[in-house]
């Protein structure tokens, strides 16, 4: 194991700058996700921790040891990348223990790594085949089996599930998140996919236009994003999001059709402001009396839950509710928002003002 240092680290090419000062610690057997959209430098940010990319400005220190000029293979780390990067030419056993040959390591010692790792991994049967007679879970697991037997210190993974089917990549985070339990090893791992970071992640860090927006655990993130962007990225169904000038004394938010939409009491000294009201679907209940009316526009049954969106005064909400609906597009649906579980975001800044009807 191995703790992971990143201090003030930027990357430019030429006069365009897509890292920008970036600050992350990464504790000993810690698995640490960094998630955001396309383009927002995480690949990059990866790259730099394996050697593969230059640095910049500023240090990244593997156990305390700064490894800017050191080469990839003396950074004592294993990358999995996307496309698996296996020798098509050689077998599964080949593959795996091709890094030891190079390093010159006995052939008992190459024979029980590669044994150990096939077992952890189930590829036992697989040893003898070569790439084009596995299948796409089988080639991620031997690319990850090549990765075990070199024992690093630190696993870095670049999207290695985005070439793999909605059902395969549930089965592979769980195997993943299993072997990282099993083994303890620190592990770096990127991804544009939230559902990934929430559900294997004992930290994630969310980047965006190259700048660490927050950094925490999974549900820290998702309890209290500190602005809009995090709020609106993290979470499936997205976050609905109202924009509006806030009306105190009628605990409510002006929207642009003129109407007030009820969303809770909040402090007075935030009237007349004008703020985005966050409200994750989940927290849309349907109610048989009072609340919100709505208009039905569309309803998406997934068996044990029904997604539906609606129209309240011109403005789209998805509400999530956890049971089946006998509901129709056109149908008027009466909704509350559940009792402290509003954020509200400055309009300009994006930033978190309130969230949970008054709680900072």
């Amino acid at each position: 194991m191995a703790s992971v240092t990143i201090s003030s680290v930027r990357k430019t090419y030429g006069a365009v700058s897509v890292i920008h000062g970036v600050d992350i610690d990464i504790r000993h057997g810690e698995f640490v996700v960094l998630v955001g959209p396309s383009g927002c430098g995480k690949s990059t940010l990866l790259r730099m921790i394996a050697g593969l990319e230059n640095i910049s400005a500023g240090t990244i220190a593997i156990d305390d040891k700064v490894v800017n000029h050191l080469e990839p293979k003396d950074r004592d780390i294993a990358m999995v990348f996307q496309n698996y990067a296996l020798y098509p030419q050689m077998t599964v056993a080949q593959n795996m223990s091709f890094a030891l040959e190079l390093a010159k390591v006995d052939k008992a010692t190459i024979r029980q790594k590669v044994d150990a790792a096939a077992a952890i991994l189930g590829l036992e049967p697989l040893l003898d085949r070569k790439p084009a007679q596995l299948s796409g879970g089988q080639r991620q697991r031997v690319a990850m089996g090549r990765a075990i037997v070199r024992n690093p210190k630190v696993f870095l993974f670049d999207e290695p599930l985005s070439n793999l089917d909605a059902k395969l990549r549930v089965a592979m985070r769980a195997e993943i998140k299993s072997l990282h339990q099993r083994l303890g090893t620190t592990v770096v791992y990127v991804t544009h996919d939230q559902i990934e970071a929430m559900t294997m992640a004992d930290k994630i860090v969310v980047l965006n236009a190259g700048r660490v927006e927050q950094i925490g655990t999974p549900l820290e993130l998702y309890d209290r994003p500190v602005n809009r962007f995090v709020a609106g990225f993290i979470g499936s169904p997205a976050m609905n999001f109202l924009r509006g000038t806030l009306q105190v004394d009628q605990a409510g938010l002006k929207v642009a059709s003129g109407s007030v939409i009820a969303i809770g009491a909040y402090p007075v000294e935030l009237t007349g402001r004008t703020v985005e009201f966050g409200i994750r679907p989940e927290h849309i209940q349907v109610t048989e009396t009072g609340g919100l009316d709505t208009l039905v526009d569309v309803v998406e049954p997934t068996g044990s839950e029904t997604h539906v969106v609606a129209d309240v005064a011109g403005e789209k909400l998805v509400a999530l509710i956890r049971r089946r609906m006998p509901i129709s597009v056109g149908d008027r649906l009466p909704i509350v928002f559940e009792e402290g579980q509003g954020h509200l975001f400055d309009a300009e800044s994006g930033q978190r003002l309130i969230l949970s009807s008054g709680q900072a």
